[in-house]
């Protein structure tokens, strides 16, 4: 894959050579929760108008082959009805990157967001215009910004993951999106206020300065450590290591940050098997941090790194 073996070849890399969109997403919009209170052909026709906006829009001036797209998923659960035509609903996404040698690709992101409320009556347009991040109507908007802001994390972490700091437009737009996101009384995780895990605090915490370690830790991660497991192992678990030191002194000194939770979300079977076979001073260490990163999933390691 041309994107991706010259990222290797060549850490400073920013822009892609040849053209095709940036995203190969699977679309998915649920509505068993709300029964029979609403057509469900409504769904149908919005999951197609989805998919053609996430893989057909152009989202950056970078160009990729058709193989190099990636993959991705966007899963619109709608939980409840708020009025006519107004809807309550979680967004799932996820996305991979593949790892260099191997039949495998790790998680880029895994995450629900459960805080969106939107408005959709059935052909109208769902676009999503930059300079006009609200559309004509906020409630209308909200659904476009909130996809379009989620789409610039996957490729902000994506490029970071093959450059130094090479996400960091992506970035950028995403907090331009907060800035100018749609407004309503019934619009909700734009605002500082609105939580602590949240769109805002998302794109803050990948935008701030006074964090740039956590692009370093993104880039050692997969780039200095993923990307070598399979031709040197040890080596590979020693920058993974690195990379979780930075994360858990990154989480001491910025208590309560979003970062660290959501890179280590569903992402404890990847690690427990990346260490199983290290050398025991290496698991060691390993099993101090994670158990420290990510109690949840205490019991996973300890079975697997003692």
């Amino acid at each position: 894959m041309l994107k991706k073996i010259i990222a290797l070849l060549f850490i400073t890399l920013s822009v892609h050579t040849v053209q095709s969109q940036e995203l190969q997403a699977k679309v998915s919009v649920l509505a068993q929760q709300i029964g029979t209170t609403v057509n469900p052909k409504i769904f149908t026709t919005l999951q197609s108008q989805l998919t053609d906006l996430i893989n057909n829009r152009r989202w950056s001036k970078a160009t990729f082959l058709p193989q190099e797209k990636i993959q991705c998923s966007f899963l619109l659960n709608i939980t409840s009805v708020v009025e006519d035509n107004v809807y309550k609903a979680t967004l799932t996404i996820q996305a991979a990157r593949p790892v260099y040698d191997a039949m495998y690709q790790s998680a880029l992101i895994n995450y629900q967001d459960a805080d969106l409320t939107f408005k959709y009556i059935e052909y109208q347009p769902v676009e999503f215009n930059e300079n006009r991040v609200q559309g004509t109507d906020p409630l209308s908007g909200n659904l476009t910004a909130t996809i379009a802001f989620y789409i610039y994390t996957i490729l902000g972490l994506d490029f970071d993951s093959f450059s130094p700091k090479g996400g960091q437009a992506f970035f950028q737009s995403m907090q331009n999106i907060v800035t100018n996101a749609p407004d309503s009384r019934n619009i909700s995780g734009w605002k500082s206020f609105d939580g602590s895990r949240n769109r805002y605090w998302l794109a803050s915490n990948l935008n701030d300065v006074k964090y740039n370690i956590i692009h370093d830790i993104i880039y050692t991660y997969y780039r200095s450590g993923l990307d070598y497991l399979y031709s040197d192992e040890a080596t590979a678990r020693e920058k993974i290591l690195d990379a979780l030191t930075k994360l858990e002194r990154f989480n001491k000194e910025n208590p309560g940050t979003m970062f660290p939770s959501f890179f280590l979300q569903n992402r404890s079977d990847e690690l427990a098997g990346i260490f199983t076979k290290a050398d025991p001073l290496t698991k060691a260490k390993a099993l101090q941090l994670l158990l420290q990163l990510d109690i949840g999933n205490s019991d996973k390691y300890n079975a697997a790194l003692k």
